[in-house]
């Protein structure tokens, strides 16, 4: 994937961060994404330019905001040239009963986790089916394929971004573009860990043993997926060994969904 261009939303932590790395080390230029402390944020850009030798680039756009997902766009386009893929991994979370969902949350998630999506992808296809070439990735979740209490926003967001990947991959299957969702189960990312310790003050547990009992309860393997292996999933199906496969959802969920 030597001088490929990739545009990862919501990738300066977490999965987004580690897939980001992974398509640098293959030679990827990637266009960043996401908040944080600016310094830090430039620390890891300047790192992983210098590690690679790829052209890094950031954009702090929100992606709840339609004008700044195109504009996201835009940016790569005018810094890498153009944007071979895309890997919607932006995502926020709120937890509630549905009673007691506030509505703004609904509308952020429904936002961020969905719409950006298919403003994103929207904004890149025409010039991938004009090359003949494009690799659009949505990061969903094991939540996407079943349902779960008081996440009634992230469970139909994720379901939804299913949808919209099998519905691109149908449009776009003879254009030399492939749509394809990655569904990760219980991964060890900074907000999981803020939650962890939530847990572990008020249930007076070790952390170690709330993620075991708590976080990993229905995760068959009894441990976190890495997101790394999220990024190796992502990999592949950006590559060429990967242009029959469309349309897929691939679970790196730890047995998650296999009930």
């Amino acid at each position: 994937m030597k001088g490929r261009n990739a545009v990862v939303t919501g990738s300066t932590s977490g999965i987004g961060l580690a897939i980001a790395r992974s398509l640098a080390a293959e030679g990827c230029n990637v266009m960043l994404n996401g908040f944080g402390e600016p310094a830090q944020i430039e620390m890891v850009r300047r790192e992983m330019a210098e590690t690679t030798g790829c052209t890094i680039g950031y954009s702090g756009a929100d992606m709840g905001r339609p004008e700044e997902v195109r504009a996201l766009i835009a940016a790569a386009q005018n810094t890498l040239g153009t944007v071979d893929i895309l890997i919607n991994n932006a995502g926020v979370q709120h937890v509630a009963p549905l009673v007691a969902f506030p509505e703004d949350k609904w509308d952020l998630l429904l936002a961020v986790n969905l719409s950006a999506a298919f403003h994103a992808t929207k904004a890149v296809m025409p010039a991938m089916l004009a090359r003949g070439f494009g690799r659009v990735v949505n990061i969903a979740s094991a939540l996407g394929l079943v349902g779960a209490p008081h996440k009634p926003a992230y469970v139909a967001t994720k379901h939804g971004l299913i949808g919209l990947t099998r519905s691109v991959a149908l449009e776009v299957a003879q254009g030399g573009v492939t749509c394809n969702v990655v569904c990760p189960g219980m991964v060890m990312t900074p907000i999981i860990e803020m939650q962890v310790a939530d847990q572990a003050r008020v249930t007076g547990l070790p952390p170690e043993e709330v993620v075991r009992e708590v976080f990993l309860e229905n995760q068959p393997i009894r441990r976190p997926v890495k997101a790394e292996e999220i990024a190796a999933a992502v990999v592949f199906l950006c590559s060429e060994a990967a242009a029959g496969i469309t349309g897929t959802v691939l679970s790196v969920d730890g047995g998650y969904t296999a009930r």
